[in-house]
């Protein structure tokens, strides 16, 4: 693999003008230096560990007048780490772990109908803390789409992440491989981290969200909630707009936060700082619920829904839509692990009935 690390450093070092904006807003920042600072020291210390601290969510080049994208720095780095040293954290495992039973044969899938040209791609989180409302989003989209198939894996991202690029790339393509020689072009993801995966990795692949397509479900009586927009795509409005249309459509009335769309902030979970800085990673937490002020937030990542969950009332748009009075209540179903894989497996069985698929299997 291509170190990618110096062209990034020569990128900061080039464009930085340390006017100090992206460090007012970021923990990591704060801490660590600003982006000129730090590709100095990675030019000069190319085994420094610093990057594992960043969350990779982006909001230093949403606020840069220059466009400068320092968390493309700390990937680098994260990445010439695991390539030239093959490191890796012991505290990741789990996440490692966790990664690898969603592209296990016990809880992957791949079900085709017959003419399938188009998929839905729910995702790791979704499937396992809330299998019902996978299945109320299929049933929905079969009315749309007739002979729109299921595919049940793991897009990979959290070794993405981690900076285990050529591990991503191996498994990243055998789902790439499997879709386009089976004709398969679309994809409706119900992650947005599934979504930017897709989207970067498979530019030949149109790849859309589920709430670009999904009818609205009348909310009664109006509902008032703010959004959360996941970091994973911070620079996505068309996204955003869809979300916010969809809810509007639902009677839902919608208080912004102070920083939502581009400049929404990181819910925590990014980068997986809270294996190593659980402290870090929850200021980010903090924040977001400082910013919401006891209000209802919504938000349409299953693993954002969890982290904000921690410390104020988030749930999925999903559960709003499809179950609004438990929802608002905080009633609605939502597992956690160790039943998540349970799940998973169940919603597996389930859905080889649904989709009626003439072509499926598993790839692990």
């Amino acid at each position: 693999m291509k170190n990618k690390l110096p062209a990034a450093i020569n990128r900061v070092l080039e464009q930085c003008i340390q006017c100090n904006i992206c460090v007012k807003e970021c923990s990591f920042l704060q801490q660590n230096g600003d982006p000129l600072d730090l590709a100095t020291l990675f030019q000069a210390k190319p085994e420094s560990e610093i990057a594992f601290s960043c969350s990779l969510c982006g909001l230093c080049t949403a606020v840069c007048p220059k466009g400068v994208a320092p968390a493309e720095l700390f990937l680098r780095q994260r990445q010439n780490m695991v390539h030239a040293t093959d490191h890796q954290y012991k505290e990741h495992q789990p996440l490692r772990n966790y990664e690898k039973m969603g592209r296990s044969k016990l809880l992957s899938w791949y079900g085709l109908p017959h003419r399938c040209d188009i998929i839905f791609f729910p995702g790791c989180a979704l499937p396992g803390t809330r299998p019902q409302r996978v299945l109320d989003v299929i049933t929905q989209l079969q009315v749309q789409f007739p002979s729109i198939g299921v595919v049940l894996d793991c897009c990979t991202k959290p070794s993405h992440d981690l900076g285990d690029q050529t591990f991503f790339r191996q498994q990243f393509k055998r789902i790439q491989d499997f879709l386009t020689t089976r004709s398969i072009h679309n994809i409706l993801v119900a992650c947005p981290n599934c979504y930017r995966m897709f989207k970067e990795y498979t530019p030949d692949l149109n790849v859309q969200t589920i709430y670009e397509v999904l009818r609205p479900q009348p909310l009664n009586p109006p509902q008032p909630i703010t959004v959360h927009d996941p970091c994973g795509i911070r620079f996505e409005p068309h996204i955003h707009r869809a979300v916010r249309e969809l809810l509007q459509r639902s009677n839902a009335t919608i208080t912004e936060m102070k920083h939502h769309g581009e400049k929404t902030l990181c819910c925590g979970e990014g980068g997986g700082v809270g294996f190593l800085h659980q402290e870090l990673a929850q200021s980010w937490t903090e924040k977001r619920g400082a910013e919401a002020e006891l209000q209802k937030v919504i938000t349409y990542c299953a693993g954002c829904t969890h982290y904000l969950g921690q410390q104020m009332d988030a749930s999925h748009l999903l559960d709003l839509l499809f179950e609004p009075h438990q929802t608002m209540a905080g009633l609605e179903k939502v597992a956690s692990s160790p039943f998540t894989y349970w799940h998973r497996f169940r919603l597996k069985q389930k859905l080889r009935k649904l989709v009626a698929p003439v072509d499926q299997g598993s790839l692990a």
